[in-house]
């Protein structure tokens, strides 16, 4: 959790002592009326489910009553574990508190819209008993306009392209992971939709399965077209992390030596020049010489930075130390 995310912790029950099987991990902001006929929906759906479970739900600084009836619901429900934090967030970091509370074997994310079904959970599960690592939602039946499907079908595709992860739909936050693969994820930003990216680094097994989105019902959408556009950002990050994350100096060490020797190669070639023909390099080739030194000087610092990269990382994995990042989050229970 990072440092500017204030909150602390409540209270919990002597129920948390319990094994729970699946945890249900719901970001939620400003959803005061969606609250309770979530509610009403995952309840039946806990009530059938043939495993023990547990529902997070993750305020996520929410400026109406959506804090207030998730504090009365866990109350009055010990499977229900509510999440206050003290200022907006975003989606990735209200996701990443939810993971590091929840007490699950596997973990099922939602949206707290009512856009995604509790009934199909249960379908979820049957998956990950059979053995998958993440299970996906795939949106069949779309509800946005054209241009918005096809927009997420070109992303889908250069997701699956630059990742390797071929995913029908990356942008679904219907997902379920084996708590396992997600527990240690750092997730910031909009990485919330690379999770699988991410978990997919320490090997799994991953399939999709079909879910239906009804139409809001309520409120307007947090998380629109202009909202994504990070995601691209967060992508080359992922990419970077993917392959470069353990030899930072392969990187910057490679664009170094190519900027080097550009930059040394017109060099060699000026001086040449001036040697042997008489250019003057000031006069005719000014320009030139200033790309030269520009490119040897780049070269010099992106093999420094590479250099200093390459000791960070090694101090990271001979001294980290995991960091919860739930602290600071409210936490309420049903009391015994």
């Amino acid at each position: 959790m990072s440092s500017t995310v204030s909150a602390e912790l409540i209270s919990a029950s002597k129920e948390s002592e319990s094994p729970v099987r699946y945890s249900i991990a719901i970001p939620l902001y400003n959803e005061c009326e969606s609250i309770r006929p979530l509610y009403e929906r995952l309840n039946a759906m806990m009530n059938a489910l043939p495993y023990s479970c547990e529902c997070v739900l993750v305020d996520d600084g929410s400026t109406d009553d959506s804090l207030r009836l998730l504090r009365e619901i866990a109350q009055v429900d010990r499977r229900i574990v509510a999440v206050g934090l003290r200022q907006n967030a975003g989606k990735s970091l209200a996701l990443s508190t939810a993971f590091s509370v929840a007490r699950g074997d596997f973990i099922i994310t939602m949206d707290g819209d009512l856009q995604h079904d509790p009934a199909d959970i249960p379908r979820f599960a049957e998956k990950l008993e059979e053995g998958f690592d993440i299970v996906g939602g795939r949106r069949m039946k779309r509800t946005e306009s054209l241009p918005r499907r096809l927009s997420n079908r070109c992303a889908n595709w250069v997701l699956g392209k630059v990742t390797g992860v071929h995913i029908h739909d990356w942008g679904s936050g219907f997902k379920a992971y084996r708590r396992a693969l997600v527990s240690d994820v750092p997730i910031y930003g909009e990485l919330q939709r690379l999770i699988p990216v991410l978990a997919l680094r320490r090997g799994a097994r991953v399939c999709e399965i079909p879910i239906t989105v009804a139409p809001r019902a309520n409120g307007v959408s947090k998380y629109g077209m202009i909202r994504k556009l990070p995601v691209i950002f967060d992508l080359i990050t992922v990419r970077f992390l993917l392959r470069y994350l353990a030899r930072p100096l392969h990187f910057f060490g490679t664009a170094g030596f190519l900027a080097l020797l550009a930059g040394g190669g017109i060099g060699a070639w000026l001086l040449i020049s001036r040697l042997f023909y008489g250019v003057q390099i000031m006069r005719d080739h000014g320009p030139l010489l200033i790309f030269a030194a520009v490119f040897i000087l780049a070269g010099i610092q992106l093999l420094a930075l590479g250099l200093l990269a390459e000791m960070h990382v090694r101090y990271y994995y001979e001294s980290r130390s995991r960091i919860a990042p739930n602290d600071g989050a409210s936490i309420f229970r049903m009391k015994d």
